[in-house]
């Protein structure tokens, strides 16, 4: 399985804090989420998701996504 990990950085980030989300495979093989604090890096919230749920997360992902476009051409 090859190992990658992205990062998502903040579409607003202010000077000082850039939190980061990054999404991975754990060792479980389960869908981890870790989102960042900048400002202080022992400071970060984690998920880890079973593919199920991670499949049902990106299909609720990708409808909000849809919404939110409809809403801007409006």
């Amino acid at each position: 399985m090859a190992k990658i990990e992205l990062r998502f950085l903040d579409s607003n980030p202010i000077e000082s804090y850039k939190p980061e989300l990054q999404c991975f495979v754990n060792i479980k093989n389960e869908i981890t989420i870790r989102i960042e604090d900048s400002i202080n890096i022992e400071d970060f919230q984690v998920i880890s998701l079973d593919i199920s749920t991670a499949i049902k997360l990106a299909k609720t992902l990708r409808t909000e996504i849809n919404k939110a476009k409809e809403v801007k051409d409006a």
